[in-house]
């Protein structure tokens, strides 16, 4: 494996062994320490006083990916699930061969209190070789068009052990149905982008983050690297392709604000600290570099005063770690507060109505499946 090429977005969890997962996850219900002493990254953050409340909403997840709160005011938390036994068809080297079930993954729906039910259930799920993992995907993300609930798929396809089913957006129906609305393995394959890595190439695509606009969706695929809108009922088109300027920056997490997207990306391994960046991307596809010296982000959310927030998977290690994930404001005159530390390798961050953030944790592992939480951080 080229450890200097290879960012397969499930393979986030290298470094991880079952019994660290266990042990982390056991203790105190996993909640992070807020006050953890973090490596310092390249640009100084200012600690908020008394720190950030965090505390457990949800437990009982599946690797919990994209979240985002409903219009009922529920939360809607996409997970990859638990993964499946059936081989690929088509071998992704270092990850491969994938394994995967038509049936493995769900959507769930979070109530005030916490309780959690299944939305939607039998979605494909997929996961990687014993050697880098046994690492799962399959729901990455979840977006709401008035209020319909749609969802991004990432675990499936023919390379990802799911032949019968393409990595796409599907409408979840009200009897809890699902169709699929968009076919995003075939746009990928008859619209490749300028600058694919060779070394670490996903034809199905690994699928991140979808946001809702207006009657659009917009999706981020990080192993190809481009933005792309889908339009129910009227196809798939291409906003930018960020590889054809970036080359191979692994873009994940994406927001939008003021009128444009920003896109944070994950780099590759190993992590070099600082190396992460959110990019400006204008809906015409125009990209600038908006935050410089972040490190492999995962989320990315506007609070109402225009702050973005970014959570980042790892910091202060080379390979992703367990502990050491982060949640940092940053103001528009560029100044970064630290409101979150500690965090278990952290997927996927939003607003809920209620201002405070809701983080998926324990995102990425092997089994036992169920580790999986939904975070609550209170600012001050």
């Amino acid at each position: 494996m080229k450890f200097q090429k290879t960012t397969t977005l499930i393979a986030l969890a290298l470094a991880c062994s079952v019994p660290s997962w266990r042990a982390k996850a056991a203790a105190d219900e996993g909640v992070p320490n807020p006050n953890t002493a973090e490596a310092s990254s390249s640009v100084d953050e200012v600690a908020l006083p008394n720190a950030s409340t965090v505390s457990v909403f949800a437990s009982g997840l599946n690797n919990p990916r994209g979240l985002k709160s409903g219009p009922d005011g529920f939360l809607y938390v996409a997970e990859g699930g638990t993964g499946g036994l059936n081989p690929a068809c088509v071998v992704v080297p270092a990850v491969g061969p994938y394994t995967g079930n038509v049936t493995g993954a769900r959507i769930s729906k979070i109530g005030p209190h916490g309780f959690r039910t299944t939305v939607v259930d039998n979605l494909p799920s997929s996961q990687t070789n014993a050697e880098s993992g046994s690492l799962i995907s399959g729901v990455a993300d979840v977006a709401f068009i008035g209020n319909t609930l749609y969802a991004l798929l990432a675990g499936a396809g023919c390379s990802h052990g799911v032949p019968s089913v393409p990595n796409g957006v599907i409408r979840v129906n009200a009897n809890s149905s699902w169709t699929l609305i968009a076919n995003l393995s075939a746009f990928q394959k008859n619209h490749p982008v300028l600058n694919p890595e060779p070394d670490d190439f996903e034809p199905d695509g690994t699928w991140y983050s979808m946001i809702a606009i207006g009657g659009d969706l917009y999706a981020v695929e990080p192993n190809h690297g481009e933005l792309d809108k889908i339009t129910p009922g009227a196809g798939v088109s291409r906003v930018v392709d960020i590889s054809a300027s970036q080359g191979h920056i692994v873009p994940t997490a994406m927001a939008f604000h003021d009128g444009n997207f920003y896109v944070g990306n994950l780099n590759t391994f190993p992590i070099v600290q600082g190396s992460s960046k959110v990019l400006k991307i204008t809906p015409t596809g125009q990209i600038s570099v908006f935050r410089v010296g972040l490190t492999t982000i995962l989320g990315l959310a506007f609070d109402s005063a225009g702050r973005l927030y970014v959570l980042e998977n790892t910091t202060g290690k080379q390979f992703p770690t367990p502990g050491t994930g982060k949640g940092v404001r940053t103001d528009p005159s560029g100044t970064r507060t630290l409101i979150a530390s500690g965090l278990f390798l952290p997927t996927a961050m939003t607003f809920g109505p209620d201002g405070a953030l809701y983080v998926s944790n324990v995102g990425f592992g092997p089994p036992p499946n169920g580790l999986g939480q939904v975070l609550k951080i209170t600012i001050p």
